[in-house]
This record gives C-alpha cells, structure tokens and sequence, in this order.
C-alpha cells in the first residue's frame, strides 16, 4: 500500500493541471472576451480537431517531422560532444562554430532556409535539428569531460584503442548526462516543430493553430495549446521511464517530479 506522501508525489502533476484550468476557467469568465475562451470551450474543441481526419493527418506529419530531426540531431549530436570532452583540437574547432549558431533563435533561421530548400518537410526538420543538437553537444561534451582520467589509462592498460575507450568507457560514464541533454531537446524539437510550422504554413500541427487564429477560432487555437501540451507531457513521460531504466545506478535520492512518469 501505497504512503500519503507517495500518492501525493504521483498526483501532484494531475492536481497542477486541475488547478490551471480552474484559473483558466475562472479567468476567462471573469474577463467575458471572445478571444479568450473558457477552459471547459476549449476542451470541448479537441475531439472535434482530432475526429477530423486531415487534422490529425497534420498532427501524424508535425510528431514523424519531429522524430526524424530529433533522431538525426542526436546520432549526430552524441558522438560530436564526446569527441569535444576528451580531445581539446575538436573542442577548440568546434566550439566558436557552435557559440555563434547558439543565440540565433532557430525561426530566425526558417526565412534563410526557405529559400534555399523551399518550404517543405526537409526545411522543418532542419530547423528541429538545429534546435536539438546544441544541448545534447553540450550534455554529452560536459559528460565526456567529466570522465576520470585513471579510467581510461586503466583501459588502455588492457589493451583498449582510443575508439574503445570512447565507446567503452567513456560513453556509458557519460550516459546520464547525455540523457539529460536529450530529454531538453525533446522539448525544444516540439518547440520548433511548431514554430517552423506557424512560419512556414502547409501543414502541420502549428499551421492548424494559425489557420484557426487567423479564423478567429480561438477554442480551436486554445484546443490546440491544449493538444501540443498534453504530446510534450507524454513525450517526456515516455523518455524520463527509459532514461530512468537506463541510468537507475545515477539516480539521485531525490529528483523533482518534471512530469507524470
């Protein structure tokens, strides 16, 4: 049987949303604005979005679009950063390229990209790729950084070669804190694949949010918020259970409760 502080801890996340959509609730019957639905409006709206078949056509392509960047940045990614952490030539020929891509919002870079590769699927994923390589480059350069020396002169004692020891050593050492940096860029891939669809406006997730505010179907742009919460809520439910399964021997003795895993 489960403790009351235990029970607490697994609804703690359910009971936040209860409360927000009371003050959602409570918000906008007080405000009475049209472009400000209530919170029960909006809700209503949502199986209407999803009974409709090329809208959920359109949330399919936004979720395949933001798999197929955040795959690719993080085979990328990965390697590139533990290279970074343990050989000071890569750092250093890397690192100002990445500190100037870095500050650059990534929607900043939608218009440039537009026009060299058009306006399809290809442009997004690029722009969700850049989104979610720098942190987990970051996470993974720190993690290898972080490795103890003695383990890896310990592994070429044994004969290990330099590829190895990167791949023996010093990536399960690593490990957490390049799970770390990919569960940030799930985050930030959902953040841009919106924000690449809001831009470029032919399908998708955000071009549903933008038609529908553009309509002045504003249950439908707040169902919508609603929908793109609830993806990155599960998205990061389904991560936090494999990374904790995968590092259990790193976890801490106390964590924040981030999500409903």
């Amino acid at each position: 049987m489960m403790s009351p502080a235990a029970v607490l801890k697994r609804a703690a996340p359910v009971l936040a949303c209860i409360g927000l959509l009371a003050i959602w609730q409570a918000a906008a019957l007080v405000l009475k604005n049209d472009s400000f639905p209530t919170a029960i409006e909006a809700i209503r709206a949502i199986p209407d979005i999803l009974g409709d078949k090329e809208s959920l056509i359109n949330i399919l392509a936004s979720l395949r679009r933001m798999a197929m960047g955040f795959g690719a940045a993080v085979l990328f990614s990965i390697p590139l950063g533990l290279l970074m952490g343990r050989s000071r030539a890569v750092a250093a020929f890397f690192n100002p390229l990445l500190m100037v891509i870095y500050p650059v919002p990534k929607a900043a870079l939608m218009p440039i990209i537009m026009l060299w590769l058009g306006v399809g699927d290809v442009t997004k994923t690029l722009v969700i790729f850049l989104g979610v390589s720098l942190p987990v480059i970051y996470h993974s350069f720190e993690g290898a950084k972080a490795v103890e020396q003695k383990m890896l002169w310990s592994g070429a004692a044994m004969g290990l070669s330099p590829l190895q020891r990167l791949v023996r050593i010093v990536l399960p050492a690593a490990l957490p804190e390049i799970l770390t940096g990919c569960r940030t860029g799930l985050v930030l891939a959902l953040i841009t694949m919106i924000t690449s669809e809001m831009i470029a406006r032919q399908s998708g997730a955000g071009n549903i949010l933008f038609n529908a505010l553009d309509m002045g179907q504003y249950d439908t742009v707040f169902a919508m918020i609603i929908i793109v919460g609830a993806m990155g809520i599960c998205l990061d439910a389904i991560f936090e259970r494999i990374r904790a399964r995968l590092v259990r021997w790193s976890e801490p003795q106390f964590d924040m409760p981030l999500s409903f895993s």
